[in-house]
């Protein structure tokens, strides 16, 4: 019986170790902004939800040279758009990237992009404990004059608990 009691308390500890790892994050309302010809720049917007405190630290896309993270601001009156190091993500709290706040700028892109499209995005995380996470979405683009609002969740929208590369 105690070879038994010591086999499950160790399979149990093993299980909850895992489960400790792998922490996760759920993207929804994702979309992108549809650019008008010449336009070399759009934002991305979207709910971001992690199950435990992480922070976005990162964006990419094969869709857009620069990726960014932003933030508008108002100002001494006047609205002003900087890049930000990260942006937190407090457990079980939806997180929204939208026009006018927190956002990711899509930058020196080499071809417009259009209502209908899907843009993948590459969310880069960061875990309290330091280890990076990548969270890959696909993202529809919306029409220039679509409001904002609700949507379907972002494809790939879950997050795995596998460390990225970087």
């Amino acid at each position: 019986m105690n070879k038994f009691l010591t086999t499950s308390a160790f399979f149990l500890s093993s299980l909850f170790s895992f489960a400790a790892q792998s922490q996760t994050a759920s993207v929804q309302d994702a979309w992108i902004r549809a650019t008008v010809p010449q336009q070399k720049a759009t934002g991305a917007f979207m709910k971001i939800t992690a199950d435990q405190p992480m922070r976005l630290i990162g964006v990419t896309s094969p869709a857009a040279p620069v990726a960014e993270i932003h933030e508008m601001r108002l100002q001494d009156n006047v609205m002003k758009m900087r890049q930000v190091a990260g942006i937190d993500l407090p457990a079980g709290q939806a997180v929204e990237l939208k026009p006018g706040g927190y956002h990711v700028m899509l930058m020196d892109l080499p071809q417009p992009v259009k209502a209908g499209d899907s843009v993948p995005l590459q969310l880069v995380l960061e875990t309290a404990a330091g280890q990076r996470r990548t969270l890959d979405i696909q993202v529809p683009v919306r029409s220039l004059n679509t409001p904002a609002g609700p949507s379907h969740p972002a494809s790939g929208s879950h997050m795995g608990h596998s460390p990225s590369h970087h």
